[in-house]
């Protein structure tokens, strides 16, 4: 079982993102760690090669600095790593990452693609169904449990109402959310070991893409502050009842 785990370096999620001059998020020199939505996909990657045997493999794109990512997934019990790291990434949308992404996946065989539902700094959630579409696989969203039977994985899917249960056929990609199983912590001995796992340091030009295939199609061309709430409005006395009228009015509720 080849298992492939999507994960991303992202500024410390308790922190404040700082902004550039661009108005792209600081990567260098901040405090960052691995995004704790990804650590629930590398837990489910690490149990189904415990179950199934195989190897983990954790692919990522960012700066020099994402190693640190990698690093941390390769503590916590994965086998190797690739990352995706060049200067014409800076500022790449979410289709520019997929069409990375997907083609460090590609370059090997695989049978199964995990990822977090969506990243702590960006939010946009659609990452995993892009790179599933340009692999050519089924998607599978928001699991919370996995099971892996011959030649399909099945997954529950939390609903409203319940959860549903979802099944396609090897090899899929599916997105791996909070409620699944708890990330398991990085031990010393694991910590220690991840400094000697391989880990593969590619540029555009050994994916076989160019700057242009890879150029973002969208760009932040501003930034502005949201308003500071004013203080609240304490009503008392009799004319309250008034008064709380007025205010819904001119709130348009009523």
């Amino acid at each position: 079982m080849d298992v492939v785990v999507l994960v991303k370096y992202v500024p410390d999620p308790a922190g404040t993102p700082k902004l550039g001059e661009d108005f792209l998020v600081q990567r260098d020199g901040t405090d960052g760690t691995l995004d704790p939505g990804d650590e629930y996909a590398v837990e489910a990657g690490l149990q189904a090669v415990e179950a199934h045997g195989g190897e983990v493999t954790l692919v990522s794109m960012g700066p020099e600095i994402a190693m640190g990512a990698v690093r941390k997934g390769l503590s916590m019990g994965a086998h190797q790593g690739v990352l995706v790291t060049d200067p014409a990434l800076r500022g790449a949308d979410t289709l520019a990452t997929a069409r990375v992404l997907a083609a460090a996946v590609a370059r090997r065989p695989f049978d199964l693609v995990l990822s977090g539902a969506e990243s702590t700094d960006g939010y946009t959630g659609t990452l995993p169904m892009a790179v599933a579409e340009l692999l050519g696989i089924p998607a599978v969203t928001f699991a919370r449990k996995i099971e892996l039977t011959d030649g399909s994985v099945r997954v529950e899917r939390q609903t409203d109402l319940g959860y549903d249960v979802i099944e396609a056929p090897l090899p899929s990609l599916v997105s791996v959310t909070g409620s699944a199983a708890e990330p398991r912590y990085a031990t010393l001995k694991g910590i220690m070991a991840a400094k000697s796992k391989p880990v593969e340091q590619l540029a555009l030009a050994d994916l076989g893409l160019s700057a242009e295939e890879v150029a973002a199609s969208q760009r932040v061309v501003g930034v502005t502050a949201a308003a500071v709430k004013g203080p609240g409005e304490v009503v008392e006395g009799d004319g309250s009842v008034a008064r709380i009228a007025d205010f819904l009015a001119e709130a348009k509720v009523i």
